[in-house]
């Protein structure tokens, strides 16, 4: 290797180590994924994902309500099989796509962009939101097929108390701050199990069992079975989930103030 051959490979290689500065920069938020991901892989992703989720949530509680009688057990076995079912979609789709699969999640990083920050642009949102909505509704009746039951069956499901619409609040708010803390603080690489398991907390301590996703709430309007729920009830679940979005982004822009330090 000649000497000007020399220079040129330690070059190339000092273009391959982080500077300082950019180690040091904020991480996007999930779903600020590199360019060269094309818009319809990342759509197809948020599609699928949502489907999945919807998926495991709404046939894991058929299945549950088939074993057992005990609403503590169903509900028991229907969260953990949500935690590892979200925390497997989003270390294998996030890259692609951020793993949103919620149009809270979507619209709050419109909201970060439009504000300076990373997250997608308003044409990436409207294409997302469309997406998870679809795979939501083909989730649920995936699963209803799965267990042999009728394709589209609406829920019965009543929940518009108001105590529920309380605990949706605090359950998206939560999933917010979570999602977007973790970007401020560099620590995205621990979504995967760090949104798993708050949702699976949120099934237990919000009153609703944490849906924090109007389009999983869409979704599960298309079964009648224990993860159900009435389309009269969805309006008002969708409208406590983005006031929820709303506070935790508050919360972030209170707490995690750009420039300082996380320490």
């Amino acid at each position: 290797m000649t000497a000007t051959e020399a220079a040129e490979h330690d070059r190339a290689g000092e273009a391959l180590i982080p500077s300082p500065a950019s180690r040091h920069e904020p991480q996007p938020a999930p779903g600020a994924t590199p360019p060269r991901t094309p818009l319809p892989s990342r759509a197809a992703a948020e599609l699928l994902g949502i489907a999945l989720l919807v998926a495991v949530v709404v046939g894991s509680g058929i299945q549950a309500t088939e074993l057992t009688q005990d609403v503590g057990l169903q509900l028991l076995a229907n969260s953990i099989a949500t935690v590892f079912g979200l925390g497997i979609l989003i270390l294998l789709l996030g890259p692609v796509s951020g793993a949103h699969f919620n149009p809270v999640v979507t619209l709050a990083e419109w909201w970060t962009a439009r504000r300076g920050g990373d997250g997608v642009t308003a044409r990436e949102a409207a294409v997302y939101v469309p997406a998870q909505v679809v795979g939501a509704i083909a989730g649920a009746i995936l699963a209803d097929a799965m267990f042999g039951k009728p394709l589209v069956e609406w829920s019965t499901h009543d929940r518009s108390a108001g105590h529920l619409l309380l605990g949706e609040v605090v359950a998206t708010a939560g999933l917010i701050l979570l999602i977007f803390g973790l970007a401020r603080t560099h620590q995205l690489r621990f979504a995967p199990v760090a949104v798993a398991s708050y949702i699976g907390a949120a099934y237990w301590f919000t009153s609703s069992t944490s849906f924090a996703n109007p389009a999983v709430t869409i979704g599960r309007t298309f079964s009648d079975t224990f993860a159900g729920i009435a389309p009269g009830s969805l309006l008002g679940f969708i409208g406590a989930q983005l006031v929820g979005g709303a506070v935790g982004l508050a919360l972030v822009a209170l707490i995690f103030v750009q420039g300082r330090s996380a320490e």
